[in-house]
């Protein structure tokens, strides 16, 4: 389908409730067990009414596992090339529209405000692109919180960890993939202008963005030496063992 078309249904239509019931039945169960998924603060999504998830972007697969922690529809932008072959029409009814990377997307900004009018949720990644260390995040950019701005919508902090290199060729890693959500920030009486979004973005929205991803990096590491400890633990109990 054409960009125009994309846009087009993405904003008339939208998800195809069936659908995406059926997709998310089968994924979530698979995705809580496979990459043992762990969500935390999830209640700081609005239940209802427009609103911006403003999570760190470390895979493409990151909106699948933000859709998979809240029972609303999540709409989220995806790449201008994935939607000009046959798939291009059933993401759309999954939630997604197309965005073109590199330049200013008139279109894709509006069908984001479209969504937002209608009272809709929206996953939108500050940094702007991936950022495939798993130890680092990128610079927030504004548009995000212009967005937030002009159609008062308010903005949840989000981090996730695990989904870099989450396939070793077409087969999914069991990886651990984490998730966390800050309280959500109203706009409040800040003016829609660009000094307005930035404030909001770099000062407020980010700031909580880096705490609870270093949040889910520190719980990875203490994880990660209770395992080993586990391990020394037994070893040394199976060498005195062997003594005996």
């Amino acid at each position: 389908m054409t960009n125009e078309e994309a846009h087009r249904l993405a904003r008339e239509k939208g998800v195809s409730r069936m659908l995406y019931a059926i997709v998310r039945g089968v994924l979530v169960p698979f995705m809580r067990v496979w990459f043992r998924l762990r969500v935390d603060g999830a209640d700081h999504i609005p239940a209802q009414g427009a609103a911006i998830v403003a999570p760190n972007h470390k895979s493409f697969w990151d909106s699948f596992f933000i859709a998979a922690a809240t029972k609303r529809h999540l709409r989220f932008m995806g790449k201008n090339e994935l939607f000009e072959g046959p798939w291009g029409r059933l993401l759309v009814r999954l939630g997604a529209f197309p965005v073109r990377r590199g330049a200013a997307d008139a279109d894709a900004l509006e069908t984001a405000r479209e969504i937002l009018r209608q009272g809709g949720l929206l996953a939108l990644f500050p940094e702007g692109t991936r950022v495939r260390d798993p130890e680092l995040l990128g610079e927030p950019r504004r548009g995000a919180g212009r967005l937030a701005l002009e159609t008062r919508s308010p903005l949840v902090p989000a981090a996730i960890t695990g989904t870099d290199r989450l396939f070793l060729g077409p087969v999914p890693k069991p990886k651990r993939v984490q998730l966390a959500f800050a309280p959500a920030i109203p706009p409040a009486d800040l003016p829609a202008t660009p000094e307005a979004a930035g404030e909001l973005v770099e000062g407020r929205v980010w700031p909580e963005v880096e705490r609870e991803f270093r949040g889910l990096r520190s719980r990875r590491g203490l994880i990660a030496a209770g395992v080993a400890a586990l391990g020394l633990g037994a070893g040394v109990a199976y060498r005195r063992r062997r003594k005996r």
